[in-house]
């Protein structure tokens, strides 16, 4: 009685039961085989010195190209004609590149360009297209940013590869800038020895290079000194915050002013007196 059950043909197909129980274990085992190798590979690239941005990608690309393959499998399993399927979606892959679908290929020839060369890496902050945030992943088609009030931000490939690329984390060292403005009436010689004093005692303040102030401006209203330092990139965010409080500290303490933008306002009340002196005429 099962075997004629498994023998009927589905309605409006000419599929019988048992090829369409076949597809469906085809198409279930090849999608946990597909898994099972794509884990495997990611495993083995893991265990090589390749970059994980560049394993990511090639994991991606692993997936979808297996994917695809069990659906074709899928499809074969019930008699359809896969070789003429290929036939008619290269076909039509080559009309929609040709009605302007040309950004996928751009975006996927950018995405291993980026895999390959590696000018930005998995976790490092950077600046794409105008966008800074830390690097989350780089797929085949885009790349994903992660902001730091944590926004999710996906820049198509073709501008991450097209355009200027601002790697804030890649070098060991960075340099720390500090603008500071102090009034014409302080000892300028006096807050420039103040502030090298300041980063050369900070603890994470590199003493090679060594700390510098320099004068980069003669202002309206003040003399504007510039605090550089250089450190670890890993402390820049503690250092820049160390120095820009410390500075205004250390100068409040030893009495260097630091000018702040002043607006006097006069009132004029001659109009009030005309009006006055009119009424009591």
């Amino acid at each position: 009685m099962s075997d004629g059950i498994m023998e009927q043909i589905i309605p409006y197909t000419d599929i019988t039961v048992s090829r369409m129980v076949f597809a469906i274990i085809v198409l279930s085992l090849g999608f946990v085989v597909s898994k099972y190798i794509v884990h495997a590979f990611r495993r083995g690239l893991q265990k090589t010195r390749i970059p994980d941005l560049t394993i990511h990608f090639l994991t991606s690309f692993m997936s979808i190209f297996l994917y695809v393959i069990v659906v074709l499998a899928f499809l074969k399993s019930l008699s359809f004609d896969v070789d003429s399927y290929i036939v008619g979606i290269s076909a039509v892959i080559g009309v929609v590149l040709g009605l302007g679908m040309q950004d996928t290929l751009t975006n996927l020839t950018a995405g291993v360009c980026v895999a390959a060369i590696r000018p930005i890496d998995m976790g490092e902050n950077v600046t794409l297209n105008g966008q800074t945030g830390k690097v989350k992943s780089v797929g085949i088609m885009s790349t994903d940013l992660l902001t730091p009030d944590n926004q999710l931000i996906t820049i198509p490939n073709k501008l991450v590869w097209g355009n200027s690329i601002v790697n804030m984390t890649r070098m060991p060292t960075r340099r720390v800038s500090v603008d500071v403005g102090v009034s014409y009436s302080s000892d300028i010689e006096k807050a420039i020895k103040i502030a090298l004093d300041l980063m050369k005692k900070n603890p994470l303040v590199l003493q090679d290079p060594e700390p510098a102030v320099t004068i980069t401006e003669l202002a309206t209203s003040s003399v504007n000194l510039q605090l550089t330092a250089w450190t670890k990139t890993g402390d820049f965010g503690n250092v820049k915050n160390s120095l820009t409080a410390g500075i205004f500290e250390a100068y409040k303490k030893e009495d260097i002013e630091i000018p702040f933008p002043q607006m006097d306002i006069n009132i004029k009340e001659i109009e009030a007196k005309d009006r006055t002196k009119k009424a009591v005429e």
